[in-house]
């Protein structure tokens, strides 16, 4: 049996953790889900499911209504497959090969060195044992499990219009127990890119490698208004004052690794005259790392800065160097602004997750989420104006729409009810700044009612990822409830307020 059975077989509810167990065991980075889907069509060929892949790469899976229930609403549960794949450089894990191995601690699951994927598995989980549970109560059950959600939501946009049947989706992709989610931000990508830019060596140089690290990084939605450090942010303020006392001519910029995750390390090499003695830049990054912490003591008091041995042949023209320290300097990243018509909730904001830059060209990559279309193409037309001083290309691409909240859904009202009978508690209700694929479902389906939940993730997006065991079989006892609700005839879909 492999480590990561061992661990997840004494989990509760079994069927769940058993479903999760083969997510880690199968790589899934986005855009490379296929193994992962075929295992899983030919396992629903073997219950005797309905199962196909569409154009788009989506896996969808039929259930037959169970016994006395054919009459009931059609209910779509909806996850997605791949994960975001995060470690530290110095972590030997290839997200191709190589299963995740998580650990239990304290009432968590947590992966300590890379990404977990909870965030969606839990999800996916929870739909493959609905499907394989004989004993739910439920009407004509659909489930449908997108690819590349984490790199562009290319599943979600690929699927057919009318593709489903079922008129009310539950959305199982959220982080926090005990709220309900009806709407979310829609956003957009700006790739800039510039040509190569390359000089030979300058003589009697010497080069050095300067790393950013020991940051947290996160969600670039969920944990954009924590003001955590960005690692490439962070070295650029670094590099232009070393560039204002010494002569530093730059060879490479490369930071962060998810255009959804807070980059939690950057590294750059630089050439110095062989005049200028590495003790001196060694005190001014220890100068420059002691101002960080005290900056960030309450959010990421462990960033760290090293300085290295390097090797090069070929720096980046000085006027290119310029161009490239400037924009990043100047270029946004963070909240933008807080949402006037949902209170504690952000409107619009901006990642400047990836840039990679060498002698042989450089490209960075901006994500903008926004609840207000409006807001995402504002701030995008920003970035292509302050990189357009400098004649660089700039193309934005990936627009996706926002999910409206709509707080008559009759399908709100009836998860608010069950949550009420099975938990003797309140629900809240939410919306999120980050990007769920039910804006898009919804464009492809007018009219289908959804609600979004889950169970508590901590760390989505980053390395020591967690999911709160309990809060996983508590999302399985309202699962099945609320199918149970509407299978019993509780109708979600006409309007009407829930007994």
């Amino acid at each position: 049996m492999l480590p990561t059975d061992s661990v997840l077989c004494r989990l509760e509810p079994a069927l769940v953790w058993a479903h999760f167990a083969t997510l880690c065991r199968i790589p899934r980075p986005s855009k490379g889900e296929s193994p992962l889907r075929e295992h899983l069509r030919q396992w629903a060929a073997s219950k005797g499911l309905q199962a196909s892949v569409d154009a788009a790469g989506n896996l969808l899976i039929s259930k037959p209504a169970s016994r006395g229930h054919e009459d009931a609403p059609g209910v779509v549960l909806q996850a997605h497959l791949d994960m975001v794949c995060q470690k530290n450089s110095g972590t030997a894990h290839d997200f191709t090969r190589d299963p995740i191995r998580p650990e239990l601690r304290d009432g968590w699951l947590i992966a300590n060195d890379t990404t977990l994927g909870a965030d969606n598995g839990i999800g996916v989980a929870l739909a493959l044992a609905a499907l394989e549970d004989e004993s739910l109560a439920h009407g004509p059950l659909e489930v449908l499990l997108t690819v590349d959600e984490e790199a562009g939501m290319g599943g979600a946009r690929g699927l057919t219009e009318g593709a489903l049947q079922g008129r009310l989706l539950l959305n199982l992709d959220t982080e926090e127990w005990g709220e309900f989610y009806l709407g979310c931000a829609g956003g957009l990508d700006v790739n800039v890119s510039r040509p190569r830019s390359a000089e030979a060596l300058p003589e009697a140089h010497v080069c050095w490698q300067i790393e950013v690290a020991g940051l947290r990084g996160g969600h670039s939605g969920v944990d954009i208004h924590r003001e955590r450090g960005n690692a490439i942010k962070l070295l650029v303020r670094v590099l232009r004052d070393l560039e204002r006392r010494w002569p530093l001519r730059l060879v490479s910029l490369h930071g962060g690794s998810a255009r959804n995750a807070l980059p939690r390390e950057a590294q750059a090499s630089i050439a110095l005259p062989d005049s200028i003695a590495g003790d001196a830049v060694t005190a001014a990054l220890a100068s420059w790392q002691e101002l960080l912490r005290q900056e960030l003591r309450e959010v990421d008091a462990g960033v760290t800065l090293r300085f290295l041995p390097a090797s090069a042949d070929a720096v980046l023209s000085a006027a290119e160097q310029a161009v490239w320290l400037a924009s990043l300097h100047a270029a946004p990243h963070g909240v933008r602004r807080w949402s006037q018509s949902v209170p504690g909730v952000v409107e619009t904001s901006n990642n400047l997750g990836m840039v990679a830059i060498d002698a042989n060209g450089g490209s960075c990559n901006f994500m903008l989420r926004s609840l207000l279309d409006s807001g995402s193409r504002a701030l995008a037309d920003e970035i292509v104006s302050l990189f357009a001083l400098s004649g660089t290309l700039v193309e934005q691409s990936g627009h996706y729409p926002g999910w409206a909240p709509n707080p008559a859904s009759p399908l709100l009202a009836l998860c608010q009810s069950v949550y009420r009978r099975e938990f003797a508690a309140e629900s809240r209700v939410q919306v999120i700044h980050a990007g769920l694929e039910c804006g898009i479902i919804a464009a492809k389906h007018p009219g289908i009612d959804i609600v979004s939940f889950g169970p508590t993730i901590r760390g989505a997006h980053a390395l020591g990822e967690s999911v709160d065991i309990d809060s996983v079989a508590r999302c399985w006892q309202l699962l099945k409830a609320v199918l149970a609700a509407v299978g019993e005839g509780t109708e979600a879909s006409d309007h009407r307020q829930p007994a």
